[in-house]
């Protein structure tokens, strides 16, 4: 990033500042609320913004609204920045990199059964550096924005800058009212959840309407942005819903009875960085992932759990 003065040319006049103060706005829909996290003044921050755009040539943010919305530019560039950032601070200040601790998010479920394995084994193996598991409602649990330094996802992840390794497979279940009629069956298919609607997590789940054909799919859906309100959507009967078979041990509910698919595919769970230098323990804790999937299912890469 250049320090120098704003000018015409391609690569200079931008600064750090101007990505943090995009970031802001982006993050807190409101220039007034990210001049306010940014410990500025809200005309410093539209100026700043307006630079951006003047030299990236495109509108990043809607203006339309009472409530600012990224335009599609926008919500392409809030990652390649958040990427920008979290590596110019790293840059900056790399010796606390070494006993920092590191931040390994997830959205939904962590690592399965494998949760308290990893952290256990973790803090006994690495005790100076700290394992901090961090649920973050997100696509890529925080990852892209540079608030955690790893990630545990589920499901296809197609973010830029990105590298994601598969460390094992699970089955999806079928996510019901527990008093409800589908409660009680052995096992369901896809073309059972149909007739009604089904609850969807647009913002961090990993199913879409694309699971179903396209001849039979649910006759509505029911959005939601994170796990305890597709938990609560579904106990009160709005809905069913569909996820992997972790969701069963990592999120009990009295209201919600969780029956196997026996039609659905596996939901592969990835461990997920950024490409380029990151925090220093990374591979340790990759290969400690392997390590421990591996003591219950030696054919993994690629097992399945249900």
């Amino acid at each position: 990033m250049s320090t120098g003065q704003e000018s015409g040319s391609h690569g200079r006049g931008i600064e750090v500042r101007h990505l943090r103060a995009f970031l802001a706005v982006a993050g807190e829909g409101s220039v007034t609320r990210a001049a306010a996290r940014l410990g500025v003044t809200q005309p410093v921050v539209s100026r700043t913004l307006a630079a951006l755009e003047r030299h990236l040539g495109v509108r990043l943010v809607d203006r339309s609204t009472h409530h600012l919305a990224l335009t599609p530019e926008g919500a392409d560039f809030r990652d390649k920045a958040a990427v920008a950032v979290a590596a110019f601070d790293e840059a900056l200040d790399p010796g606390p990199l070494r006993h920092r601790p590191l931040r390994l998010g997830h959205a939904w479920s962590a690592f399965g059964p494998y949760t308290t394995p990893l952290l256990r084994t973790w803090q006994r193996r690495h005790p100076g550096t700290p394992l901090e598991l961090l649920r973050i409602d997100d696509r890529t649990a925080g990852l892209a924005r540079g608030e955690v330094d790893a990630a545990l996802l589920r499901g296809p992840v197609d973010t830029p800058g990105l590298v994601t390794e598969v460390l094992f497979t699970e089955g999806r279940v079928a996510a019901v009212a527990s008093d409800g009629p589908l409660a009680a069956r052995a096992s369901l298919s896809l073309s059972d959840l149909t007739q009604d609607a089904v609850v969807l997590n647009t913002v961090s789940g990993a199913t879409t309407l694309d699971l179903w054909p396209p001849d039979d799919r649910p006759a509505a859906t029911v959005t939601v942005a994170n796990t305890d309100d597709w938990l609560t959507a579904i106990a009160a009967g709005r809905g069913s819903g569909v996820s992997g078979a972790s969701t069963t041990g990592m999120h009990p509910h009295a209201g919600v009875a969780y029956v196997p698919l026996d039609d659905a595919p596996p939901l592969p769970v990835l461990l997920a960085h950024r490409d380029g230098p990151g925090h220093p323990a990374l591979p340790l804790l990759a290969a400690l992932a392997r390590e421990i999937v591996g003591r219950e299912h030696p054919e993994a890469p690629g097992n399945s759990i249900a």
